[in-house]
């Protein structure tokens, strides 16, 4: 993992705020670990954001009397504030930060930074939520960090699996890049960065990690997950309206594939087009069983139908379709709800029309008004998918699969 260029490899970023009680011990420990078995040049930061108790004091003597541990102060809180400020001063190669009470084991932090070092990966990340991970929480941190990732990846359609997980490195080129684009300055940092970057098609490395809760933990976890939800909203509209340059970044990071891919025939359409409604058809029906409980019947149908109509518009677009990366993603996932709406319009209001004309239509009459209308929908939604929502214009298909940014002329 050594740099061939020479200077400094790697700076872990630790972020702190009133944290006396054990921030030397988790400093000396991390400086001890690493002056052990990390083979690259390294350097500490402790990064200090407003703390009131004696972690200053103790932060600058560490710096003093520790080689390779540097002491920075920022009078306004927010870790999104530390890190960007340290990691914008710094001249290392991979930026990285760890959270201060150390939860996850250091014998993750190597093969975190080392895709990073080789230039194999452009952000690496730890994953508490990988099936070879070892965690101890307790089981409402558990739920809501599983709930919380689970609608990330449904919703803004991303693939990484843990984005809280306070164990995460960069490389300095690209978070040169993308940080001007990241607006938040607290917890929801981490998110809105990868988000940006599996946007722009860079490469996000996981690892699992061994992790055990910190007792002491001072989130406030309904405030964390009000302004996550907010942020999620923010960066959607963001995107939608283009705000973040993805395009521009693709274009000078972005991860190309070796082989185009090609879009399936209308026969293969066709055919996965209903596999995707049977397998969303019991989504649905799963999904109405686990939230009529709590919602009831009215809400838990209509939940219920916006996840999977979310879902369904995903997987049509990347499997029916043949559409990746992050080309007119969001305008598609909604042109896809105005379609789903349609359908569920047509379907809905079919009885409302036969009760209209006959008031004591037979339920026999009523079923095959409801077929017909089904039948009617499907046909319209695919229509209305192939030729509007993921129609692709002649010249786009190389920007729709990441074979040049969108908006390049064909040459």
């Amino acid at each position: 993992m050594t740099p061939s260029y020479g200077g400094l490899a790697l700076e872990i970023v630790v972020p702190v705020f009133n944290e006396e009680a054990v921030l030397e011990s988790s400093i000396t420990r991390l400086a001890e670990y690493l002056t052990h078995e990390m083979p690259s040049t390294w350097k500490i930061t402790i990064a200090d954001n407003a703390s009131t108790d004696r972690t200053p004091v103790i932060a600058a003597r560490l710096s003093e009397h520790m080689p390779n541990v540097e002491y920075r102060r920022l009078e306004i809180k927010g870790r999104g504030y530390a890190l960007r400020d340290a990691w914008g001063a710094s001249e290392a190669k991979v930026l990285a930060y760890l959270d201060v009470d150390l939860s996850t084991d250091l014998a993750a932090l190597p093969p975190l930074v080392a895709p990073l070092l080789s230039g194999h990966s452009d952000i690496s990340i730890g994953t508490r939520l990988g099936q070879s991970s070892r965690v101890s929480r307790g089981p409402k941190r558990e739920f809501i960090s599983r709930s919380y990732n689970l609608l990330l990846r449904r919703t803004m359609q991303v693939r990484f699996s843990d984005a809280q997980c306070g164990f995460k490195a960069i490389r300095a080129d690209v978070a040169k890049r993308l940080l001007p684009h990241v607006e938040d300055n607290g917890w929801f940092f981490d998110t809105e960065l990868l988000i940006i970057a599996e946007r722009s098609g860079l490469r996000i490395h996981e690892i699992p990690v061994d992790w055990v809760d910190d007792p002491d933990s001072r989130v406030d976890i309904k405030q964390t997950a009000l302004d996550d939800l907010r942020g999620m909203v923010r960066v959607a509209g963001s995107l939608v309206k283009g705000v973040i340059p993805v395009q521009a970044i693709y274009a000078e990071l972005g991860r190309r594939p070796i082989v185009p891919e090609s879009r399936p025939s209308f026969f293969g359409q066709v055919l996965r087009f209903g596999m995707v409604g049977a397998v969303s058809t019991l989504a649905f029906a799963l999904l109405y069983l686990v939230l009529q409980g709590p919602f009831g019947a009215q809400e838990a149908n209509f939940l219920s139908l916006l996840l999977t109509a979310v879902g369904n518009t995903a997987a049509n677009r990347r499997f029916t379709f043949g559409i990746s990366g992050p080309e007119k993603l969001f305008t598609q996932q909604f042109q896809g709800l105005m379609v789903f709406l349609l359908a569920w319009t047509i379907t809905s209001s079919s009885l409302l029309v036969l009760h209209a004309v006959n008031s004591d239509a037979a339920p026999n009459l009523e079923l095959l008004t409801l077929t017909a209308a089904n039948i009617f929908a499907t046909l319209l939604r695919f229509v209305l998918l192939r030729l509007w929502v993921f129609r692709v214009r002649q010249g786009e298909q190389a920007a729709i699969h990441g074979l040049r940014p969108a908006g390049e002329p064909v040459r």
